[in-house]
């Protein structure tokens, strides 16, 4: 069986049309190369697909259900030849993007539809870990991109350009004993648990870590969870409070008394400058950097 994209074409066109010389006229070509056409897809899929009694065929039962098939057939055929074009002018085949944990309540999303308005055949994968667990993803090569937090110290093979600055604030359940001081103490804190949000690695020391009593998780969701239901404080990102009226009703930002209770980091878009980009990386990458050209 060998059915091309023209016989199939021909055939669509043949039924919508509901006749050869529709069909040809609409596809500019003569009748008889439109009834020669349907004539050996017929002998190639041994069906027949029209009765052709009085002036006009008739399409059989098989050629209806066929016919409920090609068109979605047809797309799949033109998505493919684009994304073969796509990666002949070198695309990637996918792009792996890692959000760091707390970055979730950002406006990452903006730059996927950026993408995938760019780039629509491209297949984009989101991933979503602790800082740690980010980069080791971005230096192993199981992403291409990771949204993360500015690194005290950058690994001789990371790149990176900033995106915008991100508060967390200190945050106890209303309900928690922390919550009924109007200044928390260093001592304070040292005493009481933290949940913390933190590597799966449990070899990696947690970052924003100050008290000697703490849990561990991976995600802020559980983190914020663990906090309403007082069994420790944490550090949440303010922008998941700005965006939830209820939560942020639920919750106290906690004033230290020795520091300030509001750490902003810049974030950033980091890549692995050893590893070869495709079109969609170097795009993305010089639109952060034309954005921040426009902004600054």
């Amino acid at each position: 069986m060998n059915i091309n994209q023209e016989q199939l074409i021909i055939f669509k066109t043949v039924m919508q049309t509901g006749s050869f010389s529709a069909a040809a006229r609409k596809l500019g070509k003569v009748p008889s190369a439109v009834s020669m056409s349907i004539a050996n897809l017929e002998i190639d899929l041994n069906l027949k697909l029209f009765n052709r009694v009085g002036r006009e065929p008739v399409p059989t039962a098989q050629a209806k259900t066929l016919f409920e098939k090609t068109e979605q057939l047809l797309v799949e055929i033109n998505q493919w030849k684009q994304h073969a074009l796509a990666l002949s002018s070198g695309l990637e085949s996918a792009l792996n993007i890692v959000v760091v944990s707390e970055l979730l309540h950002t406006h990452w999303t903006d730059y996927i539809a950026l993408l995938e308005n760019q780039f629509p055949s491209l297949q984009i994968n989101i991933f979503t870990a602790p800082q740690e667990d980010a980069q080791k993803m971005l230096f192993t090569g199981a992403a291409q991109f990771a949204l993360m937090f500015e690194r005290e110290h950058l690994e001789s093979n990371e790149q990176f350009v900033e995106l915008k600055r991100q508060a967390l604030v200190p945050v106890a359940s209303i309900d928690d004993p922390m919550a009924q001081h109007p200044y928390i103490s260093f001592e304070q804190i040292l005493q009481s648990r933290q949940i913390v949000v933190a590597s799966r690695d449990r070899n990696i020391k947690p970052e924003l870590l100050y008290s000697k009593n703490y849990w561990r998780t991976d995600n802020h969701h559980s983190a914020c969870a663990m906090i309403l239901q007082t069994l420790g404080w944490g550090v949440l990102p303010e922008e998941m409070l700005q965006e939830n009226p209820l939560l942020k009703s639920r919750l106290k930002i906690l004033n230290f008394s020795d520091f300030t209770p509001k750490f902003e980091y810049f974030v950033d878009l980091v890549w692995n400058r050893e590893n070869l980009q495709g079109a969609a990386a170097r795009f993305l990458i010089d639109h952060v950097r034309n954005q921040r050209k426009n902004t600054f």
